[in-house]
Parts: C-alpha cells; sequence; structure tokens
C-alpha cells in the first residue's frame, strides 16, 4: 500500500510539472498592431519567442547564405530587406522560395514553418538595430 502511495504521488508530481513545462513553453499571443514583434534589453536579451526565433534561424542554417550576421553572401543581406518587406511577403518568400534565385522554398519544413512568426521577429529586431548581435540570449 506504501508503494502505490510513493507512485501515485510521483505520477501526479510528473503530470503536474509536464502540465507546466507545456504551458511555460507556450508561445505569447501575438503583438498588438503597431507594436514590435520582439522584446529586447542591451541589444541581445530577447523574450522567448524572438530566442525560438534564433535557434529557427540556426537550425535551418539560414547563415550559408544570409551570413552569421544576416548581412548577407550569396543571399541578400537581411538586415536591409527586412526595413521595406512586409511580414507577409517575408512569410511567402520564406514559404515559397524565389524562383530564379538561390532562395529556396522552407515551406516543407515543418520547423521553419511552425517558427516563422518567432523567426520573423528575431530578423526583425535585427533589421530594426534593436538586437545588435546576431547571437542572443534569452532575458533574465
Amino acid at each position: 500500500m506504501k508503494h502505490f502511495k510513493t507512485l501515485g504521488a510521483a505520477m501526479l508530481l510528473a503530470s503536474t510539472l509536464t502540465s507546466f513545462a507545456q504551458t511555460a513553453a507556450a508561445p505569447a499571443p501575438a503583438p498588438a498592431a503597431g507594436a514590435k514583434p520582439y522584446t529586447v534589453v542591451d541589444g541581445y536579451k530577447v523574450d522567448a519567442n524572438t530566442l525560438v526565433g534564433f535557434k529557427t534561424w540556426r537550425a535551418a542554417a539560414c547563415d550559408r547564405c544570409h551570413g552569421a550576421n544576416q548581412e548577407g553572401l550569396v543571399g541578400p543581406s537581411l538586415i536591409n530587406s527586412l526595413k521595406t518587406l512586409s511580414k507577409d511577403d517575408f512569410v511567402q518568400t520564406v514559404k515559397n522560395g524565389r524562383p530564379n534565385t538561390q532562395m529556396v522554398p522552407f515551406g516543407g519544413n515543418p520547423e521553419v514553418m511552425k517558427n516563422i512568426d518567432q523567426l520573423y521577429s528575431y530578423l526583425k529586431g535585427r533589421s530594426d538595430g534593436a538586437i545588435t548581435k546576431a547571437r542572443v540570449e534569452a532575458m533574465q
């Protein structure tokens, strides 16, 4: 009987922790119209969603074409491009690629598409000059 109580308590604790972790990891709601899609402190400490965008950038190896600092290599500078590119155009470009260029479509990449808003937040923060370092950290 004692073992059943211990096992039950352990299962309840595991369930509670799992539920908390899922709630804590859930993305924040989209920013209000006109609000910046990112929060940054000290030029490199960012909110959780923007950090996911940075990790998506790294995982998709976007730096191979756009450079580690988003300033361009084979592909254009995203620092400059996102000054004029709308979010909708950004999403379409990432999803569908650009014909007659080396920009490949990422629409078939579930991680990129799941985190497209976060990726935009990270790159927009870089383009706006709010995120001053390409490598970011979580705000504490």
